[in-house]
Parts: C-alpha cells; sequence; structure tokens
C-alpha cells in the first residue's frame, strides 16, 4: 500500500512541478541512473526536494531518500511525520540536538542510516547548509557531507545548483508562485582526502554552476 501511495505522489510531484514550474534543467545526462550516489544541493525552499525527485523516473521511486531535518519533519505533527516516513521516506537528522552526548548518538544514527541507504545503492539527497538560505545566495557547508563522503569514497558526490526555487516558495510562505526555474548538475566529485579541500572544491563546483546558470540561459 505504502508502495502504491509513494508512487502516486510521485506521479503528482511530476505533474504540479510540470505545471507550476517551467524548469529548465542543464546536464540531466550527469544524474546517476545506476548504483548509490549522494546528490548535494543549495537549499533555498521546500520546493526544492520535490524538484529533485521529480527529476528521475518512476522506476527509481524506492531508491530516493532525501534527508531532512528531523526536528521539524518527525516533531511537529503526527501526519506530517507519517507522510516524511512512509512517502517521502527521508533519513532524518537532528540539527539541535540538547548536549555533546546525545549529538553524538544523533550523529551516529544519522551515519549508519545513510550507510544502510547507500549499501542498497539507494540516492541520498542532501542540502550541505543545513536549512533553507536567502534565496539564490550559497550559504557555508556544514562538515557532515565530508564526513559522508569520507565513509564511502566510491560513491559519486554530485553538486546542483538551483535557481529560482527561493523566489517561487520561500521560507515561511506556503503558496508557490509559478516561475521559471532552472537546475544546473555538475561532474560527480569524490573524496580527495582532506575535509576542508573537499568542502572547499564543492562549494565551488556548485558556484561554477551558478556562473554556466548565467552564461547559457
Amino acid at each position: 500500500m505504502k508502495r502504491i501511495l509513494r508512487i502516486i505522489f510521485f506521479l503528482t510531484t511530476k505533474i504540479i512541478v510540470l505545471i507550476l514550474l517551467g524548469l529548465r534543467i542543464q546536464h540531466r545526462e550527469r544524474l546517476p541512473t545506476s548504483g548509490a550516489a549522494i546528490l548535494v544541493a543549495n537549499h533555498n525552499s521546500h520546493l526544492d526536494t520535490l524538484v529533485l525527485l521529480s527529476l528521475f523516473p518512476l522506476s527509481k521511486v524506492l531508491h530516493l531518500r532525501p534527508v531532512a531535518n528531523e526536528q521539524y519533519f518527525l516533531q511537529q505533527n503526527l501526519c506530517l511525520a507519517w507522510f516524511a516516513r512512509h512517502i517521502l521516506n527521508i533519513i532524518p537528522v537532528a540539527t539541535d540536538a540538547g548536549n555533546c552526548r546525545e549529538n553524538s548518538c544523533h550523529h551516529r544514527n544519522f551515519f549508519k542510516h545513510c550507510a544502510e541507504a547507500i549499501a542498497q545503492n539507494q540516492i541520498l539527497i542532501l542540502y550541505p547548509e543545513g536549512t533553507r538560505g536567502t534565496p539564490e545566495s550559497l550559504g557555508e557547508f556544514r562538515s557532515g557531507i565530508a564526513h559522508l563522503a569520507k565513509q564511502h569514497p566510491d560513491v559519486p558526490i554530485i553538486p546542483i545548483f538551483l535557481h529560482g526555487l527561493g523566489k517561487s516558495l520561500p521560507k515561511g510562505d506556503f503558496l508557490p508562485i509559478p516561475l521559471v526555474c532552472w537546475i544546473c548538475i555538475g561532474k560527480s566529485l569524490y573524496w580527495n582526502g582532506q575535509k576542508q579541500i573537499f568542502l572547499q572544491q564543492l562549494t565551488e563546483s556548485i558556484q561554477k554552476l551558478s556562473e554556466e546558470r548565467k552564461l547559457s540561459f
């Protein structure tokens, strides 16, 4: 039953995205077609995840795992928590643990869940800024993506730049405004052995995609 509901949700998402947003996608061929992968994108809107999900065929429905804020999606209300777990199939991440011991436990659970998903050849969707930022701006990346890349050095990290979604549905709003939006997909990156250099490389890749969008459209 849950599988059927997920398929219905994905179909509905594709239709809504098609009607509401005039998506322009650059380098779609760089999206993974098999095996595990980690999609890394800037985060300005709740539409971000829906749009990224809509890029994949229905055959990938059960292989897509968005990483999402545990406090927001699982602790707000029971309906949202059920939807997040069983339809979106999120991997929860805690962003505001109460103390060092609790924080360490949350982090271990998060990386354990990611490892399990990767072992099943699933595709993670992750926003290294950790929260929705100012539309069309890129905030500082948290170190979690570097730790994840270090633990899975053979898994491709695919940088993606999203433009326009933060204006179509900015933080705090609930009704999206129809706008033309862009998605620029970068070349795969892999763990290079040094956290700061890796984070810098990933940040620069997404920044270059932003510049490429300006030149291409």
